[in-house]
Parts: structure tokens; C-alpha cells; sequence
């Protein structure tokens, strides 16, 4: 996948821009920053995104160059989320398909990111810091590193495992859960180094933005621990 990925991004700006839009209604969407036209400032990065659940598209809608990869790809990250939701259940005691039945994996997307080599890393971000606005986050990177969590007011580098995965819990997850499960800022610096190549995949019960409520799961609650606020 990190080398499809690869391919897809560095081949020439013609053949990519039959994929650029900034229509999100669209299956297969390749573009540079989401919030452009909103934000003071752009990422250093690209992106292609691609629907996983509950609708993906045709395999002829995607990239020829990696369209067998990003195929089997989403049916393995799908697979993956779903083992997820159900450990997650019984982690908090609840029954095994407790959040697939409140259909947190219903809607899924992956976003396959570049990070060009940076000349001038420290007037910019690969990605700025944030939280995750979704159920769970599955992430797949490459060996160049960059990925940051802010812990105790310091950013702390969380460094790539060969063959391993990083798991982001969102904002929905620590919603439902009460607090039990934290939704994390994170960040990725520009660097000298490059490019880095990354695939996260979100998982939520509708897209973001949504007017959807949140609120605790009841049988997480208690008199000694009541809804939680923040």
C-alpha cells in the first residue's frame, strides 16, 4: 500500500489532476489541504481519498497505478476495524458488538498522504495539530517518522514500528466512552527528509461535519461516575 500510494503521487501533475476536486461527494478525491480558503495556513502534504464503507468505488474509479493494492487494502482495513470495534466493547465490559451495533465503522475513509521533502521545515507543518473528529483512526506509515502526540503539554515523537500500526481513538470514542478512551492531539513536522507516505483510515457513524449528537453510553455510567463534560 505505501508504495501504490507512492506511485499514485509521483507521477506527473496531468495525469493526477483527473482525480483533483474539491467536490466531497465524490469517491475518489485527490487535493492538498481540506480547510484551503479556511485556515491561516497550508500542510505540506497531498492526499488521496477514497471511500471504504458503506459504498467503496468501482475499481475502474480509482488510479490505475494502485488500484488492485487500494482494493484489497480497504477490505483488509475494514476487516481490521471491525476486530477493533469488538475489542473495544469488551474492553469496557460491554457486549462484543456493541459498537458495531451503534454502527461507529458504517462510514469509512481512507486518506493516503505525501509529505514532500521540506528546504525550510520550521516555517511549516506536515499536518497541524488536532484531534481526530471521528470513532477510531487506523494508521499505516512508512519508516521516515514525524508523527507527534502532545503529552503532558509536550509533543513526544511516536516512532514508526516496522510491520506495526498506530491506532488514533477520536473525538466521538471519548465521548461515548465517558472519557474512558482519550482522543489525542497530534501533529506531523515538515522535515529535510522525504518524502513520508502515510494511510489513515476513519471510521465513524456518518461523515464529518455532522449535527449529529453524542452522548455517554448509559451502561457506562453511574452515581460515582457521571457524564463527563470534557
Amino acid at each position: 500500500m505505501i508504495e501504490g500510494i507512492r506511485r499514485f503521487h509521483e507521477q506527473d501533475a496531468e495525469v493526477k489532476k483527473e482525480y483533483y476536486t474539491r467536490d466531497f461527494t465524490k469517491k475518489v478525491i485527490f487535493l492538498s489541504n481540506f480547510d484551503l480558503f479556511q485556515a491561516s495556513s497550508a500542510s505540506w502534504r497531498d492526499a488521496l481519498l477514497s471511500t471504504i464503507t458503506p459504498n467503496p468505488p468501482d475499481p475502474i474509479q480509482l488510479p490505475l497505478v494502485c488500484r488492485d493494492i487500494v482494493v484489497e487494502y480497504s477490505k483488509q482495513v475494514k476487516h481490521l476495524g471491525y476486530t477493533l470495534l469488538e475489542l473495544l466493547s469488551e474492553a469496557l465490559g460491554l457486549e462484543p458488538n456493541h459498537f458495531k451495533n451503534m454502527e461507529f465503522a458504517k462510514q469509512g475513509f481512507f486518506l493516503a498522504q505525501y509529505y514532500p521533502s521540506c528546504p525550510e521545515p520550521e516555517l511549516t507543518l506536515g499536518t497541524k495539530r488536532h484531534t481526530d473528529p471521528n470513532f477510531l483512526t487506523i494508521v499505516l506509515q512508512d519508516q521516515v517518522g514525524g508523527l507527534q502526540i502532545l503529552h503532558e503539554n509536550h509533543w513526544m515523537d511516536v516512532p514508526p514500528i516496522p510491520g506495526a500500526l498506530v491506532i488514533n481513538t477520536g473525538d466521538v470514542l471519548q465521548i461515548v466512552t465517558n472519557g474512558r478512551f482519550k482522543s489525542v492531539e497530534h501533529r506531523v513536522l515538515a522535515q529535510h527528509e522525504g518524502p513520508r507516505i502515510s494511510v489513515a483510515s476513519f471510521f465513524n457513524s456518518c461523515f464529518p461535519p455532522s449535527s449529529k449528537v453524542y452522548t455517554p453510553i448509559k451502561e457506562l455510567l453511574s452515581e460515582e461516575n457521571p457524564p463527563n463534560d470534557k
